[in-house]
Protein backbone atom coordinates (compact mmCIF):
# COMPACT_ATOMS: atom_id res chain seq x y z
CA UNK A 1 0.00 0.00 0.00
CA UNK A 2 1.32 3.03 -0.95
CA UNK A 3 0.62 6.18 1.36
CA UNK A 4 1.21 9.75 0.72
CA UNK A 5 1.19 12.09 3.19
CA UNK A 6 0.51 15.98 2.31
CA UNK A 7 1.49 18.81 4.11
CA UNK A 8 0.11 21.93 2.49
CA UNK A 9 1.31 24.71 3.63
CA UNK A 10 4.43 26.82 2.44
CA UNK A 11 4.56 28.56 6.07
CA UNK A 12 4.20 28.11 9.53
CA UNK A 13 4.42 24.71 12.03
CA UNK A 14 1.36 23.65 13.09
CA UNK A 15 0.33 21.41 10.25
CA UNK A 16 4.26 19.90 9.70
CA UNK A 17 3.79 18.91 13.67
CA UNK A 18 0.78 17.75 13.38
CA UNK A 19 2.05 16.05 9.69
CA UNK A 20 5.13 14.22 11.69
CA UNK A 21 2.62 12.65 14.39
CA UNK A 22 0.91 10.97 11.73
CA UNK A 23 3.95 10.36 9.63
CA UNK A 24 5.60 8.24 13.19
CA UNK A 25 1.87 6.87 13.76
CA UNK A 26 1.56 4.97 10.29
CA UNK A 27 4.99 4.08 10.10
CA UNK A 28 4.47 2.42 13.46
CA UNK A 29 1.18 0.84 13.00
CA UNK A 30 2.04 -0.18 9.17
CA UNK A 31 5.40 -0.72 8.54
CA UNK A 32 4.99 -2.88 5.06
CA UNK A 33 3.61 0.25 3.73
CA UNK A 34 5.31 2.58 1.38
CA UNK A 35 4.91 6.05 3.07
CA UNK A 36 6.26 9.06 1.64
CA UNK A 37 5.82 12.17 3.54
CA UNK A 38 5.36 15.72 1.28
CA UNK A 39 5.94 18.85 2.68
CA UNK A 40 5.06 21.58 0.12
CA UNK A 41 7.52 24.19 2.55
CA UNK A 42 9.78 21.82 0.85
CA UNK A 43 9.51 22.02 -2.70
CA UNK A 44 10.17 24.38 -5.19
CA UNK A 45 6.27 23.90 -7.26
CA UNK A 46 5.44 25.79 -9.92
CA UNK A 47 2.07 27.28 -10.64
CA UNK A 48 -0.17 25.63 -12.54
CA UNK A 49 -0.51 26.31 -16.22
CA UNK A 50 -2.72 23.71 -17.95
CA UNK A 51 -0.40 20.85 -18.64
CA UNK A 52 -0.80 17.45 -17.48
CA UNK A 53 0.94 16.55 -14.01
CA UNK A 54 3.71 14.42 -16.45
CA UNK A 55 5.00 17.06 -18.44
CA UNK A 56 6.40 19.53 -15.78
CA UNK A 57 9.55 18.86 -14.17
CA UNK A 58 11.54 18.90 -11.04
CA UNK A 59 9.76 18.95 -7.28
CA UNK A 60 6.13 19.78 -9.48
CA UNK A 61 6.49 16.20 -11.13
CA UNK A 62 7.91 14.20 -8.51
CA UNK A 63 5.22 15.31 -5.89
CA UNK A 64 2.26 14.76 -8.57
CA UNK A 65 3.57 11.94 -9.34
CA UNK A 66 3.68 10.40 -5.86
CA UNK A 67 0.35 11.92 -5.20
CA UNK A 68 -0.98 10.22 -8.29
CA UNK A 69 0.72 6.93 -7.67
CA UNK A 70 -0.58 6.97 -3.96
CA UNK A 71 -3.48 4.42 -2.70
CA UNK A 72 -4.40 6.73 0.25
CA UNK A 73 -3.38 10.63 0.80
CA UNK A 74 -3.74 11.78 4.19
CA UNK A 75 -3.84 15.72 3.49
CA UNK A 76 -3.03 18.08 6.22
CA UNK A 77 -3.70 21.75 5.85
CA UNK A 78 -3.91 25.04 7.73
CA UNK A 79 -6.89 27.39 7.72
CA UNK A 80 -5.89 31.13 6.08
CA UNK A 81 -8.78 33.42 5.64
CA UNK A 82 -10.84 30.86 6.50
CA UNK A 83 -9.86 28.91 3.50
CA UNK A 84 -7.74 26.65 2.30
CA UNK A 85 -4.18 28.20 1.35
CA UNK A 86 -2.87 28.82 -2.62
CA UNK A 87 -0.18 26.01 -2.01
CA UNK A 88 -2.85 23.42 -1.56
CA UNK A 89 -5.10 24.50 -4.06
CA UNK A 90 -2.21 24.71 -6.96
CA UNK A 91 -1.53 21.09 -6.21
CA UNK A 92 -5.30 20.53 -6.98
CA UNK A 93 -4.76 22.77 -9.62
CA UNK A 94 -1.93 20.82 -11.30
CA UNK A 95 -4.06 17.14 -10.85
CA UNK A 96 -6.58 15.80 -13.49
CA UNK A 97 -10.03 16.38 -12.50
CA UNK A 98 -10.29 12.09 -11.85
CA UNK A 99 -6.59 11.83 -9.65
CA UNK A 100 -8.31 10.85 -6.79
CA UNK A 101 -10.69 8.33 -8.36
CA UNK A 102 -10.27 4.68 -6.32
CA UNK A 103 -8.05 6.82 -3.99
CA UNK A 104 -8.68 7.15 0.13
CA UNK A 105 -7.93 10.41 1.07
CA UNK A 106 -8.38 11.69 4.60
CA UNK A 107 -7.65 15.25 6.33
CA UNK A 108 -6.84 17.32 9.22
CA UNK A 109 -6.98 20.87 9.90
CA UNK A 110 -4.77 22.90 11.93
CA UNK A 111 -6.68 26.59 12.84
CA UNK A 112 -6.50 29.82 15.13
CA UNK A 113 -9.96 28.99 15.95
CA UNK A 114 -13.25 27.21 16.39
CA UNK A 115 -14.69 29.47 13.57
CA UNK A 116 -13.07 27.83 10.54
CA UNK A 117 -14.62 24.23 11.90
CA UNK A 118 -16.61 24.52 8.82
CA UNK A 119 -13.95 25.59 6.13
CA UNK A 120 -13.44 21.81 5.63
CA UNK A 121 -17.00 20.78 5.12
CA UNK A 122 -17.71 23.94 2.67
CA UNK A 123 -14.72 24.02 1.00
CA UNK A 124 -11.78 20.92 0.62
CA UNK A 125 -14.59 18.12 0.73
CA UNK A 126 -16.48 19.24 -2.40
CA UNK A 127 -12.85 19.50 -4.09
CA UNK A 128 -12.16 16.05 -3.31
CA UNK A 129 -15.34 14.60 -4.32
CA UNK A 130 -14.94 16.64 -7.14
CA UNK A 131 -12.06 14.86 -7.72
CA UNK A 132 -13.57 11.66 -7.41
CA UNK A 133 -12.14 10.85 -3.65
CA UNK A 134 -13.25 7.91 -1.50
CA UNK A 135 -13.57 10.85 1.50
CA UNK A 136 -13.11 9.64 4.81
CA UNK A 137 -16.08 10.83 6.94
CA UNK A 138 -13.99 12.03 9.94
CA UNK A 139 -11.47 14.59 10.05
CA UNK A 140 -9.06 15.84 12.80
CA UNK A 141 -9.67 19.65 13.69
CA UNK A 142 -6.71 21.00 15.83
CA UNK A 143 -6.90 24.19 17.11
CA UNK A 144 -3.99 26.88 18.27
CA UNK A 145 -5.19 25.45 22.03
CA UNK A 146 -4.20 21.91 21.21
CA UNK A 147 -0.46 23.12 21.06
CA UNK A 148 2.16 24.29 23.04
CA UNK A 149 5.84 24.94 22.12
CA UNK A 150 4.98 22.72 18.61
CA UNK A 151 4.07 20.19 20.31
CA UNK A 152 0.44 18.84 20.64
CA UNK A 153 -0.87 18.94 24.22
CA UNK A 154 -4.66 17.25 23.34
CA UNK A 155 -4.70 13.81 24.26
CA UNK A 156 -8.15 13.79 22.59
CA UNK A 157 -6.41 14.83 19.36
CA UNK A 158 -3.79 11.90 19.71
CA UNK A 159 -6.32 9.79 19.61
CA UNK A 160 -8.49 10.67 16.82
CA UNK A 161 -5.07 11.17 14.91
CA UNK A 162 -4.47 7.45 15.19
CA UNK A 163 -8.07 6.86 14.48
CA UNK A 164 -7.67 8.64 11.21
CA UNK A 165 -4.79 6.94 10.38
CA UNK A 166 -6.37 3.68 11.13
CA UNK A 167 -9.53 4.55 9.43
CA UNK A 168 -7.83 5.90 6.01
CA UNK A 169 -6.02 1.93 6.12
CA UNK A 170 -9.11 -0.01 6.48
CA UNK A 171 -11.16 2.43 3.85
CA UNK A 172 -8.08 1.24 1.71
CA UNK A 173 -8.66 -2.22 2.25
CA UNK A 174 -12.01 -2.42 1.65
CA UNK A 175 -12.01 -0.40 -1.50
CA UNK A 176 -9.76 -3.06 -2.76
CA UNK A 177 -11.69 -5.84 -1.76
CA UNK A 178 -14.72 -4.50 -3.38
CA UNK A 179 -12.92 -3.60 -6.85
CA UNK A 180 -11.83 -7.26 -6.87
CA UNK A 181 -15.03 -8.65 -6.32
CA UNK A 182 -16.59 -6.11 -8.79
CA UNK A 183 -13.81 -7.30 -11.68
CA UNK A 184 -14.17 -11.08 -10.58
CA UNK A 185 -17.84 -11.08 -11.92
CA UNK A 186 -16.52 -9.15 -14.94
CA UNK A 187 -13.88 -11.55 -15.26
CA UNK A 188 -10.48 -9.92 -15.86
Amino acid sequence: MKIALLSGSKVGSKTRTAMNYIHNIAQEKYPDAEITLLDLAEFDMVFSDGRNYWDYEGDTKYVTEILMAADAIILGTPTFQASIPATLKNIFDLLPVNAFRDKVVSMFVTAGTAKHYLMVEQQLKPILAYMKAHIVPTYVFIEEKDYNRKEIVNDDVHFRMERLVEDTVLLVEAYAGIREKKDAEYGF
